[in-house]
């Protein structure tokens, strides 16, 4: 497979990133599937890779407020939880695509809020 890089990366709105990939292949990320897939310590644990963000704990509502390049190599996103240490390397990028290509199932959208643990819906 030959190396892909992004040749546009578009901000759609705050819940969505659009990614055009050197090969004319196009990836439309909603905010909250890109914040749970984040890699960084905090979110994957470093000894057993064991991820410590489970699906369904990022709301729908989750939104971007910073994308930003890392090297010639990777993208980095700031979110509205005040999250932004994760990199996602240009190959994980794509190999993410939720196009229907290239994930035919589709995603499981979360709930739009996510109640903090103790927290009561009156």
């Amino acid at each position: 497979m030959t190396y892909m890089t992004p040749k546009l990366v578009k901000r759609v709105s705050p819940r969505q990133t659009d990614i055009t990939w050197s090969d004319g292949h196009q990836s439309s990320y909603p905010s909250w599937y890109l914040r749970e897939k984040c890699m960084c310590a905090s979110c994957v644990e470093e000894f057993t890779g064991e991820r410590k963000v489970r699906h369904g704990e990022i709301p729908a509502a989750l939104e971007r407020t910073a994308v930003f390049p890392i090297g010639n190599y990777a993208l980095g996103f700031a979110w509205s939880d005040g999250h932004s240490t994760g990199i996602y390397p240009f190959e994980v990028l794509r190999a993410l695509c939720p196009c229907p290509e290239c994930l035919p199932d589709g995603l499981d959208e979360p709930p739009e809020r996510v109640p903090k643990p103790g927290s009561f819906d009156v």
